[in-house]
Order: C-alpha cells, then structure tokens, then sequence
C-alpha cells in the first residue's frame, strides 16, 4: 500500500523549512564537475490548478516551495496547455498537437479521450530509456494504454479521480492495489509523492549510474475538494472577503512581481458552468451557486459555504506544495539536485464545473472530508484564473495559461528572471531530449520501428531558459469542444464554440481578452482563420495516416 496522510501542521513547517535550505545555488553548472552533467528529469504536473494560484504568480495560497523554485529558477509567464487534463497529458509526453495523435476530438475520426496513438505517436519515457534512462511514473495518467507499455520501468497509477481517501481504483506496477481502509491514513496527494520517493530511494540503491526520469502527476487540487481537516483548518478564515476583492489583490500582487497583464478582466457575472446539472444543485443545496455573483450581495450562509470551498482547493494546493517539498529533499539526499531538471505546470486552467460524482455529497459530514463532493464553481474558477477570462476546457487566456517554473542548478539558466517567451506543453518533450542529449528520432532502430513520424512541431526551450531567444514559435493552435484559438506572434484570434465569429486581440496591449479588434481588423482575422483551418488539415491528415481505411471518413 502506498501512502500514510501527513497532517499536522508541525510536520508541514518542518518540510518547508527543511527544503528550504536544500535548494541549489543559482550559477551552479559553471562549477559543476564533468560527472554532474548527467541530467535527471522531474516533471511535477498539478491539475486543474489556476493560473495565479501559486504565490510565486500572485496568489494567496502558501507555496513556499515553489515559491523559492521561482526565485532559484525560471518562470514562465505565457506557458499554455491544452484547456484540458487528457489532451494535455498527450502533448506533454509525445510533443505532437493532440490532435495529430487522436488524443483530442477530430470530426470523422476515432479520436478524443478515448483516442489511441498512432504507432509512430511513442512517449517520451520510450525515448529516453533508449538513451539509459529509468523511468518513473507517479500519479494520475489519463492518456491511453497503460504506463509501462507506454516506456515506465515503475507506476503508481490513480485511476480514481473521485476520491481522495479511498481510490477503489489504483494500481502499482499493474496490479490492482486495495481499497485503503479509512485508519490507514491514506490521502491521493501524499500516496503519490511517496510512490516518487520510494521509486528514487530504490535508483540510488540499485541503478545510481544512471538517469532517471520521474513523472509526478497530482490529481490535486481537481475536485472532489478534499484535504485533511488540518490542511483545511489552516486556510479556514482566510477566504471570507469574497472573489471579487480579492481577485483584485491577486491582480496587485502580480503587478507588484511584475507579471506582465492589462486588465484584471471583470469577472464574467453571466459565465455558468461548464457542463450545467440541475440535479446537482439539489444534491449540493441551496448554498451553491452556478454564477460568480456580487459577493457582497450574497446571504451570509452562501458566503460562508463558498468560503469553505476555496479554503479547501487553497489547502490540496498547500498539501500539494509541501509534498513536493519532500521529493526535493529526496532528490538533495541522494545528490542528485544539481543535475536535476525538474519543471512544474497544470494541465488547464480553473475548473468552474459543478457536479457530484463518486460517493456523493453528504452534506452532514465536514466540507472537504470523504463523502462530500464540491467543486469550486465559476465563482472561485475566476479567482484562481486571475487576471484572464474564462476557465478549463475555454481556449481564451483563462483556460490555457499555466503557471510554469523551471529549476535546473547544473543548466546555466539565468536564475530569477521571468520568461515572456510564449510556449506550450508540446515543447518539453524537444526540450529533454536534448537535455538528455538524444536525438528526436532515436536511433535507426527505433525509427524504423515506429515508422515515419512526423516532425515534432515544439521547440527545445532552452535557448529561451538560457535568456538567448524571446520568440520560439512563429504560431501556436488550440481547438477544444469547438473552442478555437490560433496566436501569431502578439495576435490571438478565439473563438468560444463552434458557431462562434473569430476574436482578435493584440495580447502585448490586451493579455485579459478585453478589446476585440476582429471589426477593425477583418483581413487578419481572414488570414489567420485560415491558417488555422490549414493546420487542423495537417493534423488531420496526420492521425489519418495508418488509420485502417473502414475507420476513415
């Protein structure tokens, strides 16, 4: 069984404090040895996790291990996702455009979540254990076939995403693990980071020669909005003064961190949830709300129901940040800090869904405990999304921009110095291949195994963590549920739906979304429409290739 919960407060100073005399040094690599050139891999992904939610971006939420990451590292200011958990997962591990590799939908293809790869479509992890990597999974996986058939020498693998105390789905290594007894102390957040752990505790003892790459995928803090009452207890008073003031203080502090944004957008006040279920709302009670109304105009019962809720989302964050702090101070024990490249983003922005699923909500038993189900809602979503508009599964700025911070001491990156450059997801995989090393293709072997693959369409970032480019892309593309986007250079055209007129902003004036200039711009929302119709052409011809000729349309 994987996991013990760790709840005291005590014990959660006591990480803090611990890694934060572990993090290296910046500058560290023009004095690093020959032997410390080695490169390990850890990838930290959180879901559903707000693009201001960190400290480091803003937020109130208390994150002083990825704080100090920041601080020692590089951040990231225009890093997008996908606007949703399995499409991301895709590109982050194949650095193709999901859409090219049947992972997001395409009309008239077998495509979407339950999409399979081309057989050119491999995984990182493949790569680089052809290049003399171990490799290690932790965590949520939403992508399709299984961990170790997709290159990872180890997985804990949560399949539950209903339930943070007791998974009735969870395996390790392949075979299915019981469901944890309720005084076994078992929380999702910990049990992952302990599988983490205990997989690089058994590197350095039985493969120390060699890298190794860790994928740590936290399901938190996606609803359910559970933590352990001690997390909540900590957060408990600080949320009463409602999203709209502060929203409004996140946006000051970001101005202050020099975050660069021209807004806050307002808060949507019409913006509903995602997908709207009427019997949800009954199941939650007459406290929830499906609008981010005035907070001030809102009963005091409602603003302490809602109140409860971010402070629970605020303490999977803080229990989320501590665990990562433990995995540092695994990584500085066994010496592999220096020569770990270690990156942390989300999958998609804020989630403003409302629904029940799983054990249901008990509305008798403590907020955030098991058998309730809540979910932060549009009003929180626009909190945690600040200072953009719209939330998850949306493609404006709200629904595809991540916090992204990259530490890497033996790199030569430029420590503390925020990033402007615009990226996304389908870059890391070009990105740790050469700092692996390896090249794209792998060997002749390999290719001709796989087949012939397109080109990676992602860019290795790190002349742009080195500070030597401010532009990588010459274009980036989004579609999700027929929400559209396609940037060129500053201009963003968007569009939310399908039957929806194209958007345009200049995003270096307008980063919130706020002045739409598609009327007085008309031939380059013509041009760029276009060039985003040309590219969904591609990515279809892509994922049809080795289609058998039935499944076409």
């Amino acid at each position: 069984m994987v996991g013990n919960a760790r709840v005291k407060l005590g014990w959660w100073m006591l990480v803090c404090n611990l890694v934060a005399g572990s993090l290296g040094a910046c500058g560290a690599g023009s004095t690093m040895a020959d032997e410390l050139q080695r490169t390990n891999i850890v990838v930290i992904l959180a879901d559903d996790l707000g693009y201001s939610d960190l400290g480091c971006y803003g937020g109130e939420i208390e994150t002083p291990v990825l704080n100090q990451l920041a601080r020692e590292g590089v951040q990231f200011t225009q890093f997008y996702n996908t606007a949703r958990c399995w499409p991301t997962r895709a590109a982050l591990l194949t650095g193709y455009y999901p859409q090219q590799i049947r992972r997001d939908r395409l009309a008239g293809i077998p495509s979407g979540n339950g999409g399979r790869r081309p057989g050119w479509a491999s995984l990182l992890p493949e790569a680089l254990r052809g290049g003399g990597y171990r490799t290690y999974h932790s965590g949520k996986w939403h992508v399709d076939g299984a961990p170790q058939a997709g290159g990872f020498d180890r997985s804990y693998c949560l399949d539950d995403h209903d339930r943070f105390f007791g998974p009735r789905q969870h395996s390790e290594d392949g075979k299915k693990l019981p469901v944890p007894e309720a005084d076994q102390g078992y929380y999702a957040t910990t049990a992952i980071s302990d599988h983490a752990i205990r997989c690089l505790q058994e590197h350095a003892a039985e493969h120390s020669g060699r890298p190794f790459f860790s994928f740590v995928a936290f399901t938190a803090p996606h609803f359910p909005l559970q933590a352990p009452q001690a997390d909540i207890e900590r957060c408990r008073t600080r949320y009463a003064a409602g999203w709209d003031r502060l929203r409004d203080e996140r946006w000051k502090r970001m101005a202050h961190l020099g975050i660069p944004a021209t807004g806050p957008a307002p808060i949507d006040r019409a913006q509903g949830p995602t997908y709207p279920q009427e019997d949800a709302l009954n199941k939650l009670g007459p406290e929830e709300r499906e609008r981010a109304e005035p907070w001030d105009e809102l009963p005091e019962s409602v603003r302490s129901f809602q109140a409860a809720k971010m402070a629970i989302h605020a303490a999977m964050v803080e229990r989320m940040d501590a665990e990562i702090g433990r995995l540092i101070a695994q990584l500085k024990a066994m010496g592999e800090w220096e020569r770990t490249l270690l990156v942390f983003l989300s999958d998609n922005g804020a989630s403003a869904e409302l629904m029940v699923r799983g054990d249901g909500h008990n509305r008798e038993l403590p907020a955030g405990s098991a058998g309730t189900f809540l979910c932060l809602g549009p009003g929180w979503s626009s909190l945690a999304n600040t200072p953009f508009r719209k939330h998850k599964t949306w493609v404006h700025e709200g629904g595809i921009s991540t916090p992204f911070v990259v530490h890497w001491p033996a790199g030569g990156i430029a420590c503390g110095e925020p990033r402007h450059t615009p990226a996304h997801v389908i870059d890391l995989v070009p990105t740790f291949l050469e700092a692996a090393g390896i090249e794209p293709g792998g060997s002749a072997e390999r290719t001709k195994a796989l087949g012939s693959a397109p080109s990676l369409p992602g860019r290795s970032l790190l002349p742009a963590l080195r500070g030597e480019v401010e532009q990588l892309h010459d274009w980036l593309w989004w579609e999700h549920e027929g929400n559209r986007a396609y940037r060129e250079g500053d201009w963003k055209i968007v569009a939310a739906g399908e039957d929806s007129a194209w958007e345009l902003y200049d995003l270096s004036r307008d980063r919130t979304e706020l002045q739409n200039l598609a009327q007085s711009a008309p031939a380059r929302v013509q041009q760029m429409g276009e060039a985003w119709a040309a590219h969904k052409e591609r990515f279809r011809a892509d994922a049809s290739r080795d289609l058998p000729a039935e499944e076409k349309k």
